[in-house]
């Protein structure tokens, strides 16, 4: 990922800056007593014994995916967010903390061992596990080639949910034809098919079309929050944020402006087009009933350099994306492969604040939100720190070199240098600036993804369906089965609760209200 600026002035990020280079509280003296041990614990039990068990199918779905949110990412932000707050850290819950049901999913792909945002985000949308760079495609389809396309498309659940009648919206930090958000809606052999000028002439004769204009063509999509203004309009066409820019133009070869055709298409149907914070700040939920809101020619801005007056945060659209959707009477990763720590966790907080915000937006009653990720990072934290020690900050020991480390570390990435067959002294730079770059084992020009399983967090009615290890495509499964959607349209209208009793739904509580994917990177 580009960043196209550098970090803007504020009081809160020199105030976290401070905090995190000072000594924060020393461990209170009532966690020294086996008392406060027992008594927590058992506060956590008698809550999980007094669960109750929503066995009945959900109203709304709302689906978070954290790009490469892995769980040593979800425990650093943990940390990180405490820290921030002024305590040690460590015992601070996170929203999708406090969510009852936890499950790992496994995020191979039919051909990777370690997969991509594309192959894994058709498995948690679509139920199926495919090939790396392809999405909304079965494993049928091969990378880049066009003609293994058509008879290998595979369906979302949010596609699924549209068919029925329901308002579906995406949200997302990236450009909105990004692979993550990307496999709810098209079907293409390349991830990188962004607009028509990505697709390769042979690739167009024989049929197949970029990411952008099957955004606006495939799937009738409601809400529409996130980056990528540029794959929208005609090649040359100034940007509105950075007119003088030659590099954020727009690139269609056709001379299409899809956010034209996208609201003709909508004519009468009060749809609605921005692009900066203060346009959708003025959307007025009433009198809207479909949104496109496009906040930079590419991906949205870093939390840490996010422009505050022009550009919305992941709160800003969440909060509006459910107020629109949730009018339908029927009812509603990147800052690691840069290496660079701090913005990757800082992305965190503000996601899990997005998540409290919907939590707050909505019922757990009648809407099931599922928090998850697309795969993880080679990213990790240790060293024998002490209890407290700031998440950005340096191990106790100095290594077998002699030199000082810092505690969070990549196994890969732009991170690795030497000088004189040495590492760098840490001890030299500022390792609490928003740029710095950790450390890594293994020289690359981008830090890879990790392998291992990801935690999917579930509140709501059918939550109990995400239990145990699961494969990824099994997500999928579990929301349609929850919403009553395809394939389990013809779902029972009787089910048994934890002690065998019967549960009579209304038909209300049979009909989704909304499906609403908000994306992280």
């Amino acid at each position: 990922m580009c960043l196209f600026y550098s970090r803007a002035p504020g009081v809160l990020l020199l105030l976290a800056h401070l905090l995190l280079s000072t000594s924060l509280e020393p461990v209170a003296e009532w966690e020294k007593e086996p008392a406060y041990w027992n008594h927590q614990a058992r506060r956590t039990l008698q809550t999980a014994l007094t669960l109750p068990l929503r066995a009945h199918r959900t109203k709304n779905i709302v689906l978070f995916l954290g790009d490469g949110m892995g769980v040593s990412t979800v425990s650093a932000a943990r940390i990180l967010r405490g820290q921030m707050e002024g305590q040690s850290g460590e015992e601070t819950l996170l929203t999708m903390d406090t969510f009852p049901y936890v499950a790992l999913s496994k995020t191979y792909s039919v051909d990777r061992q370690v997969a991509d945002s594309a192959s894994t985000a058709t498995a948690y949308h679509c139920g199926v596990k495919a090939n790396a760079k392809t999405v909304g495609l079965s494993a049928k389809a091969v990378a880049y080639a066009c003609n293994t396309t058509f008879g290998n498309e595979v369906f979302s659940v949010l596609h699924r949910a549209k068919a029925q009648g329901k308002s579906v919206g995406i949200v997302t930090t990236t450009r909105v034809q990004h692979a993550s958000p990307a496999a709810a809606y098209a079907h293409s052999v390349s991830r990188s098919w962004y607009s028509d000028a990505d697709v390769p002439s042979d690739a167009r004769r024989q049929g197949c079309t970029d990411i952008a204009t099957q955004l606006v063509t495939n799937t009738d999509i409601d809400v529409i929050l996130g980056g990528g203004r540029m794959y929208m309009t005609p090649k040359g066409t100034p940007d509105p944020e950075y007119p003088s820019s030659s590099s954020r133009k727009g690139t269609r070869k056709d001379k299409k402006n899809l956010i034209d055709v996208w609201l003709k298409s909508r004519k009468g149907r009060n749809a609605q087009y921005v692009w900066n914070k203060e346009q959708l700040n003025a959307v007025n939920i009433k009198t809207t009933d479909r949104l496109m809101g496009l906040f930079e020619p590419k991906d949205m801005r870093f939390e840490v350099f996010r422009n505050r007056t022009r550009d919305p945060s992941i709160v800003d659209m969440t909060e509006k994306a459910i107020q629109i959707l949730s009018k339908n009477p029927k009812g509603i990763d990147h800052g690691h492969h840069d290496g660079v720590a701090k913005l990757a966790l800082t992305e965190t907080i503000m996601f899990d604040r997005a998540i409290q915000r919907a939590s707050e937006l909505t019922s757990e009653s009648d809407t099931l939100t599922v928090v998850t990720a697309d795969h993880s990072h080679v990213f990790t934290f240790g060293g024998n720190t002490p209890r407290g020690n700031p998440i950005f900050g340096l191990a106790p020991k100095k290594a077998e070199d002699n030199l000082p480390y810092t505690s969070i570390l990549y196994a890969n990435g732009p991170g690795y240098a030497q000088v004189n067959g040495t590492r760098g002294n840490v001890s030299e730079v500022d390792y609490f600036d928003e740029e710095y770059m950790q450390q890594a084992a293994v020289p690359l020009e981008s830090e890879t993804h990790g392998g291992e399983d990801v935690a999917i967090y579930a509140k709501g009615p059918m939550a109990h369906l995400f239990h145990g290890v699961k494969e990824q495509n099994y997500v999928a499964h579990a929301m349609a089965y929850a919403a009553c959607l395809e394939p389990y349209n013809n779902c029972p209208l009787h089910l048994h609760g934890s002690e065998g009793c019967k549960i009579t739904l209304s038909i209300p509580l049979i009909s989704i209200t909304g499906v609403f994917w908000l994306v992280m990177r």
